[in-house]
């Protein structure tokens, strides 16, 4: 460390102010005792007391900035170098007097002046930034763009939409656009109202209105949290609508007679574009989401593997998938395994995009291919109910699925993943034979 000088026994830091700080440290050289006569003990005192002033001068000179944003995080950082939380000045103004006077002592410098600064920032008088309403889908997104590194422009879409919805049911609610740091209870016990205006009169889906109240929540939550407010206002805490006359809803199985009568005829599928009919064939022999299927990279197919596989994972950039959980290998029999040696390299027609599941549905109902009230969707479930014919367990069934085995066993999850030949030994006792037409 630069700036080490012994006086007597005494280790000093000598260093002049780096002339970016000259605007908010009046002094030129500063001379500063490490008190310790041990020169080691003194390097490591002195870099941490540099960085400190460093951090300092730092947040001083952000404290000036037209930034608003950058003026309150500023304000927080004086604060915290000074030993304080920061406060709005009603609050502070509201503190003991002996804990108000250390505020106003911590902006007195060693020349008897006030530093403007730092009294602005321990007295409370630096405002919270005033971003809009309108603003906040924006700001959150940048927030939570590390969050966001493996979605694609489709799922990126699907990430933005509802909290766009979100603010703008709330904007309309109260009567338009107005600052978040704003937003009160009663705001949102009036989103709350007009929702349920709208559910009466509409018959609009109570969940989409809970969605919504999630969505406004967690960004005030990212808001706040980036602000460093260690108190935060929790205005939709609780806030919610029940509907005792729901019913409990489950997606019902495609039959696995419809599959081998009705999807296994001769040429049944051929209504289908070649991929919609391979991502189809996948799901029934994987149990896998449809857009886990149609968002495989090239990369992701192992057909060429001793057993034959696809990999479900995160790429950034690609693909986001549903959860930890989900990231899973999938080996390949019957005519899974058939479609995906006609498409080593994906599904470009529906990669990164959510046509397929209207696209397919639709045809297959104008050709007769789907039961009433039923969705491909549903494949899942028949998946399911096919390793329950063979006794796999539901732990077993979950890790074959992508989903979370401590939820299934409520408690902890301990031991090794289920191997690629376990799971291999599971999917060829439930596969069906290939029609010809399908090979």
């Amino acid at each position: 460390m630069k700036g080490l000088k012994k006086r007597r026994s005494t280790w000093h830091l000598v260093r002049r102010v780096p002339t970016d700080f000259h605007d908010v440290e009046p002094r030129r050289l500063l001379t500063l005792s490490l008190r310790t006569d041990s020169k080691k003990l003194a390097a490591e005192k002195a870099t941490q007391v540099w960085d400190n002033l460093l951090e300092g001068w730092q947040a001083l000179k952000d404290g000036r900035s037209d930034d608003a944003d950058v003026r309150f995080k500023a304000a927080q950082r004086i604060c915290a170098n000074k030993g304080f939380q920061y406060l709005p000045v009603a609050e502070v103004a509201d503190l003991p007097l002996v804990d108000l006077l250390k505020r106003v002592e911590a902006a007195i410098q060693s020349n008897g002046h006030v530093d403007a600064d730092v009294a602005a920032a321990t007295l409370g008088t630096v405002s919270e930034p005033q971003l809009l309403l309108s603003q906040l889908v924006d700001h959150v997104e940048g927030l939570s763009a590390h969050e966001n590194r493996f979605k694609n422009d489709a799922q990126l879409k699907a990430w933005r939409n509802p909290r766009k919805r979100a603010v703008k049911n709330l904007t309309a609610a109260i009567g338009g656009d107005k600052p978040v740091a704003q937003l009160t209870r009663a705001d949102v016990l009036l989103h709350r109202r007009y929702w349920q205006e709208r559910i009466k009169q509409r018959g609009l889906d109570i969940e989409t209105a809970n969605k919504d109240f999630t969505n406004m929540s967690g960004m005030l939550s990212r808001y706040y949290d980036d602000l460093g407010v260690e108190d935060p206002p929790r205005i939709y805490n609780g806030v919610n609508l029940t509907d005792r006359h729901k019913k409990n809803t489950r997606k019902d199985e495609v039959p696995v007679a419809f599959i081998l009568e009705k999807w296994f005829a001769n040429g049944a599928l051929d209504c289908l574009n070649t991929e919609a009919r391979d991502i189809l064939l996948i799901s029934i022999e994987t149990g896998c989401r449809q857009s886990e299927i149609y968002n495989l990279p090239a990369s992701a197919f192992q057909l060429d593997a001793p057993i034959p596989h696809i990999v479900i994972k995160n790429e950034e950039g690609v693909r986001e998938i549903k959860n930890k959980h989900s990231a899973r290998l999938v080996p390949l029999f019957g005519v899974a395994l058939a479609a995906a040696k006609r498409n080593p390299n994906g599904f470009p027609r529906y990669h990164g995009k959510t046509s397929y599941s209207n696209g397919v549905h639709k045809t297959l109902r104008k050709n007769g291919l789907l039961p009433r009230g039923i969705t491909v969707g549903g494949l899942r479930h028949t998946f399911e109910s096919r390793l329950k014919g063979v006794e796999v367990q539901s732990d077993d069934r979950g890790e074959l699925m992508g989903h979370s085995v401590a939820n299934i066993r409520g408690r902890e999850w301990y031991g090794d993943e289920m191997h690629l030949e376990q799971r291999a030994a599971i999917m060829q006792a439930i596969a069906f034979p290939v029609p010809d037409y399908l090979k």
